[in-house]
């Protein structure tokens, strides 16, 4: 069974993306989490005590929150009707990113499911700051669901890398997990670099060739220019379903974050990607 947490801020992004999940996972035994946080417009010293729970003073943040998620709830079981799924709501007094930890420990989840932003023309999304900050942060893999993307079948799967981590089988599993639900394909993409490929490298590729042993996969390398553009690029060309990267230091998703700046960074592609948080070892 899948325990999924769904961010919502009741916007027709966070629908999008809780839409996403339900047709995505329609034929897998789910627990979906519909997590709202809040926190109060001016500062109150009741709070200190622990948030308006612990205060006798009431707090409209509460009310809004919960009418949200029972709304949300409400109009899920209108439209996904699916004996397979379970849904359940937590309103919080915290900020998002530390709700969203503190949550996956607890409720022991296995992916984060959110939307973007918003969108300004053809082939530009935006992640506004909490996507950045929960990119950077989360301790389990996140699906991030442009504005606007309807489900459609995954089919194939990009996994851009360039083979200086030994990845975790643990960390692969969950990229091949989603190629399984799916049916889907892997493309495994190497950029070529001006030099050849280490040692470490190639016993890296060999070890994520392993990895991938059971599920359909092909290993492509291009020579296509400068990472990140080189990827996005490639995307576009191929009209990939799903994007599938690791996150750590210095790497390909680091790149697409410090693009711009924190507020608003572009990634210029609309399909649904996967971050997972590498913390295989590195190798020069």
């Amino acid at each position: 069974m899948f325990k999924i947490l769904l961010p919502t801020d009741f916007s027709d992004n966070a629908w999008n993306a809780i839409s996403y999940a339900m047709e995505f996972f329609k034929n897998e035994v789910c627990t979906f989490y519909l997590l709202h946080t809040y926190t109060p417009a001016f500062y109150r010293m009741d709070y200190m005590m622990g948030g308006p729970s612990f205060s006798a003073i009431p707090d409209i943040g509460v009310d809004i929150s919960q009418a949200g998620l029972d709304k949300t709830l409400e109009q899920l079981s209108a439209t996904y009707k699916n004996p397979k799924h379970t849904v359940k709501t937590i309103s919080a007094f915290n900020l998002l990113t530390d709700e969203i930890n503190e949550v996956s420990q607890e409720k022991d989840i296995d992916l984060i499911i959110m939307g973007t932003q918003g969108a300004t023309g053809a082939k530009e999304i935006f992640l506004g700051t909490n996507t950045v900050f929960v990119l950077r942060k989360a301790l389990v893999p996140i699906l991030v669901i442009p504005e606007g993307c309807q489900f459609k079948p995954v089919k194939t799967i990009l996994f851009p890398t360039d083979y200086r981590t030994q990845y975790k089988e643990e960390e692969v599993d969950t990229i091949m997990g989603f190629a399984a639900i799916q049916n889907a394909e892997i493309t495994v993409l190497h950029i070529k670099e001006p030099f050849e490929l280490s040692e470490a490298q190639k016993l890296n590729k060999d070890h994520l060739k392993q990895c991938l042993a059971k599920i359909p996969h092909r290993l492509e390398e291009k020579e296509v220019g400068p990472m990140p553009d080189a990827v996005i690029d490639y995307i576009d060309e191929h009209n990939y379903d799903l994007l599938t990267m690791m996150n750590r230091k210095h790497s390909f998703m680091e790149r697409l974050l410090w693009k711009q700046n924190v507020d608003q960074i572009g990634f210029h592609t609309q399909v649904p990607f996967l971050v997972i948080r590498d913390t295989g070892k590195i190798v020069k």
